[in-house]
């Protein structure tokens, strides 16, 4: 698969494939009798990892050290890969705790306008003092 056919199947550029390649995100890609990239399976697999890394915000050097940790040697380093994605899951859950934190303010806010709720613009906010 060309890189134009694998840009459109996992919807990211041709330059964010080829900057994953550069970065050591992926294992080197295969190259045709004619020198262009010719994508596999694996190398799909990879990409969407990496894709949904970087939606995780993991940094590139995490990815990187993850990547190089599996083509060193696949099996003695599970332990350490998980740890990787251990440490980049609890970042998520910190995030995701904020986020959920902000949502609900977000909500008591939109009740507060809808009626639900009447706070004096001078008066603390009863919401923040419960929090």
């Amino acid at each position: 698969m060309n890189i134009s056919d694998v840009s459109k199947k996992i919807n990211v550029t041709a330059n964010t494939l080829r900057y994953y390649e550069q970065e050591h995100l992926i294992p080197p890609i295969k190259r045709d009798a004619n020198g262009y990239r010719d994508y596999t399976e694996y190398d799909l697999n990879w990409i969407y990892f990496v894709k949904c890394m970087r939606n995780a915000e993991m940094s590139v050097g995490a990815i990187a050290k993850y990547t190089q940790l599996f083509l060193t040697d696949r099996h003695g380093t599970f332990e350490q890969r998980k740890e990787i994605l251990i440490a980049e899951r609890e970042k998520l859950e910190h995030k995701l705790t904020k986020i959920e934190n902000s949502l609900e303010f977000i909500n008591h806010k939109i009740d507060t306008y809808n009626g639900k709720f009447q706070i004096a613009e001078d008066k603390i906010d009863p919401y923040i003092q419960k929090n």
